[in-house]
């Protein structure tokens, strides 16, 4: 560990110190916004003060070891180089933890999480797929312990899903789900298809972070909003008032349409919610590319244009093409057992941050 670094730790710890005593500050609960700031950072802070404290001991533990082997009898030298070894081996091990610790963090990380689901190629198949997915996060998420809000949501004829739109709720939500974005192919037969064919369909996913206010700035005089009656499956009128609504952002092009809620101003919530979510996304978008740092959407080299994971339903396999991973569990999947991809998923990206920060 070198010294810069072991000084960058000591100036952390001191940081962690104040942060304890603003929040023990009786009037520190008064002001919410910095309660919460306050708390996101001991939240940051406390595991790495914690993992370096570790260290410290363990570099004491083997200065302790190194001495004893020196003084120790022949008889007694296996154990004190057993010793020495041990205190190195924590060393090691600590060193990497603190290393990970250490990363830059996602900004998005403990945001909720917006999904999007469309069907995209095969028709009504596609959309009958997009409801599958919809179904594995839901039962995901109930996995996990978050909490799912459907904030729009339309059915096609044969009870797929033209589109779906929901809010996931939980602090490690955007990790694990943030590389879920792009087009997911399925290999299947078709409820349609009378000859017992394979077909190939697909349905995209956007995942985007949930936007506070004070993250977007929206110009009402930039906003075009349209009010309209709600319309179902084929086209019919499901509500006797204009209760939808579709807000159209001019500087980005971005249309945002919400027809769930009853009530206009709900509907109109539900869009604005969207609209900055997507706005938020852009804005991060741009300014990584700004820096030729841009955090790829998509793990490896994929585009968006490119599948990221298909779900072959004769072989029972769903396979991750940014990491050539295959399982032959779909069903297993399907039923919401999804940490294995998405934690696979995290340790690529921790890998590639690491091997980023070797290469800086």
């Amino acid at each position: 560990m070198s010294i810069t670094l072991d000084t960058r730790l000591a100036t952390l710890e001191h940081e962690l110190a104040q942060v304890e005593a603003d929040l023990a500050d009786p009037a520190t609960p008064a002001d919410p916004a910095r309660l919460r700031e306050l708390s996101r950072r001991h939240k940051d802070l406390a595991p790495v003060v914690a993992t370096w404290r570790r260290l410290g001991q363990a570099r004491a533990d083997l200065e302790t070891a190194r001495v004893l082997l020196e003084e120790a009898a022949p008889e007694e030298r296996s154990v004190a180089q057993a010793e020495v070894e041990t205190a190195e081996a924590a060393i090691r091990s600590l060193g990497e933890e603190l290393s990970l610790l250490l990363l830059p963090k996602d900004p998005n990380d403990g945001r909720n999480v917006i999904v999007e689901i469309r069907g995209a190629e095969g028709g009504e198949e596609a959309n009958l797929f997009a409801r599958d997915l919809f179904g594995m996060y839901t039962r995901y998420a109930a996995r996990r312990r978050w909490k799912v809000d459907v904030m729009s949501e339309s059915a096609s004829e044969r009870d797929g899903l033209n589109e779906v739109v929901f809010v996931v709720k939980g602090e490690d939500a955007w990790s694990r789900l943030e590389h879920e974005a792009g087009p997911h192919r399925v290999q299947r037969v078709p409820v349609t298809e009378s000859k017992g064919r394979v077909h190939t369909s697909s349905a995209t996913v956007t995942v985007l972070p949930e936007a506070d206010e004070v993250d977007v700035h929206i110009d009402p005089g930039d906003l075009k909003i349209d009010v309209y009656r709600s319309t179902g499956p084929g086209g019919q009128s499901v509500n006797t008032t204009d209760s939808a609504v579709r807000i159209t952002h001019l500087p980005s092009g971005i249309v945002v349409a919400m027809q769930d809620e009853k009530s206009q101003i709900q509907n109109r919530a539900k869009a604005m919610t969207v609209l900055r979510a997507r706005l938020l996304k852009l804005e991060q978008d741009r300014r990584a590319s700004e820096l030729a740092a841009q955090r790829k959407s998509q793990v490896g080299g994929g585009g968006r244009s490119e599948k990221v994971r298909t779900y072959n339903f004769r072989e029972n396999r769903v396979t991750d093409h940014r990491l050539n991973l295959t399982l032959y569990k779909l069903d297993q999947v399907l039923a919401g057992d999804v940490d294995e991809l998405t934690e696979a998923l995290m340790a690529d990206k921790r890998s590639r941050q690491l091997a980023g920060e070797a290469a800086g």
